[in-house]
């Protein structure tokens, strides 16, 4: 590592800096952030059999992470209320930059750079006046801030952009937090979640809210498909005995279907989605709750619930690239599931993993 940085110096001294691709950070299939039994946080890279390609340490607890859409770049993304992210070159390891929230804000521990990597947008939280924002920033230039906008809602948490487009879309959590209180919802009676379709320059282009017998559904993680089909997963402010589905499909301009299994089998989620994806094929959606140790798997043409399976803490997912879906725990699991109800642990970490496991 020593040699290869002189060497990325001297190139860099001459004007002749290689460019560098994920393929120098292993080949990473996701990252997630963890803790490792030294009280260490870190930011992970993992390939698909669930190995380690890189693994740097952030200065606190992380939530998830943008990839840059070329390089190998991730953007760890501190917990919510947290005001950091680290910008890591995966690659080398080392600390790009850090970016620090302006001043009254903090981060949700989400972001997602534009198509062409220019751009990284945050959601944030403008405290005192209770509103949503989605900060902008410069990362040809240092992750300089250029701008910002309302995300159409309170408690913006998950943001993505739909696929060959610059709408960006938002799961607006509907909750309203004050660091002066910690983190006790303080608008529970009133509160409000929507999923907010934006342009990149704050335009709202559609907008998407549940029923009002349903307002104490937050909207907060997301996953979209090539075809712009947006999946949500939402958690239950209320007595989770009585909670109403907790996914949701919708597309842009049309209504919103929500997907949820019979009684007894949604009632061990206990009112609460940790992340969601899609399957590779896009046949399928996946949710999880570490509350209930469970994934439940939703066909996506017709709505029904397919099957689930039980893994302890489980709440890292994405889609696997050979089918399927992959999944972490806080037991330092890294999961397959490809169907028939039974989990296939590819391997085990001496660490937690947190709560996502983000797709390069």
């Amino acid at each position: 590592m020593v040699a290869r940085r002189a060497v990325l110096a001297g190139l860099m001294a001459t004007g002749l800096s290689p460019q560098t691709s994920w393929a120098d950070a292993g080949h990473p299939a996701y990252v997630t952030a963890s803790l490792r039994p030294d009280g260490v946080y870190s930011l992970c890279g993992l390939d698909p059999s669930g190995h380690l390609t890189f693994e740097v340490p952030l200065p606190d607890r992380g939530h998830a992470a943008a990839v840059h859409p070329s390089r190998p770049e991730a953007i760890a993304f501190a917990r919510r209320p947290g005001t950091f992210a680290i910008v890591i070159d995966c690659s080398s390891g080392t600390q790009v930059a850090r970016i620090e929230a302006p001043e009254g804000r903090h981060f949700y521990g989400h972001g997602v750079f534009s198509a062409d990597g220019s751009r990284l947008f945050t959601t944030e939280n403008d405290y005192d006046a209770a509103r949503g924002m989605i900060g902008i920033w410069d990362a040809a230039r240092g992750y300089r801030r250029i701008g910002e906008f309302t995300s159409g809602g309170v408690g913006p948490h998950d943001i993505l952009r739909l696929p060959e487009s610059g709408t960006l879309v938002v799961a607006n959590g509907g909750i309203e937090t004050h660091p002066d209180s910690g983190r006790v919802k303080l608008n529970l009676p009133i509160m409000r979640p929507n999923l907010s379709y934006l342009s990149s320059e704050g335009a709202l282009l559609d907008q998407f809210e549940p029923a009002p017998e349903d307002h104490l559904n937050s909207i907060r993680h997301l996953d979209v498909t090539p075809d712009g089909t947006v999946a949500f997963a939402m958690q239950w402010q209320g007595d989770p005995t009585t909670a109403p589905a907790l996914l949701g499909l919708h597309r842009q301009g049309e209504a919103a279907v929500l997907l949820a299994p019979d009684a007894s089998r949604h009632g061990v989620m206990q009112g609460y989605a940790g992340s969601v994806s899609f399957s590779g094929d896009h046949r399928r959606v996946a949710i999880t709750s570490p509350r209930g140790g469970l994934l439940q798997v939703f066909d996506v043409a017709n709505g029904d619930f397919i099957e689930s399976a039980s893994s302890g803490d489980v709440c890292g997912l994405n889609q696997h690239p050979d089918g399927g879906f992959c999944f972490t725990n806080g037991g330092g699991v890294v999961g397959r599931f490809d169907g028939g109800g039974m989990v296939h642990n590819l391997t085990s970490h001496p660490r937690a993993f947190d709560n996502h496991l983000v797709r390069l």
